[in-house]
């Protein structure tokens, strides 16, 4: 069901008229996407200068920085509920965790694994 308003377009009556839809102006939008896009290339850079055991923490930073961004404007979440925010906060420092705490598992057996590979093992 549809209901005009002043400028004569079609409104959407279920979410629009509730005030609860979030129009994103277009320069917004095209600087997020730019953003987005530095942000890869920068990902890309990353990988040409030896960064030696921080390189996987400089591209998560950077991912974690674009899943930001995404989850922010793309997705609405600015302009959400608090809570929703903070929970977001929350999932992202509790995959931080795990894989931090994944990383720092395989380099306890990573020699093992190499010294296996090429024969230098049992």
């Amino acid at each position: 069901m549809t209901s005009t308003t002043d400028s004569h377009l079609p409104v959407a009556d279920d979410h629009a008229s509730h005030g609860l839809a979030h129009v994103m102006p277009v320069r917004v939008l095209v600087g997020i996407f730019a953003a987005l896009v530095l942000l890869t290339l920068v990902t890309v850079a990353a990988t040409y200068f030896p960064t030696g055991n921080f390189e996987i923490w400089i591209s998560l930073g950077i991912a974690t920085v674009k899943a930001s961004l995404v989850a922010a404007y793309f997705m609405h979440l600015r302009y959400d509920n608090p809570l929703n925010a903070v929970l977001f906060v929350f999932g992202l420092m509790f995959i931080a965790l795990f894989l931090g705490l994944t990383l720092m598992d395989t380099h306890q057996y990573q020699p093992d694994l190499i010294m296996n590979q090429f024969g230098g093992g049992d």
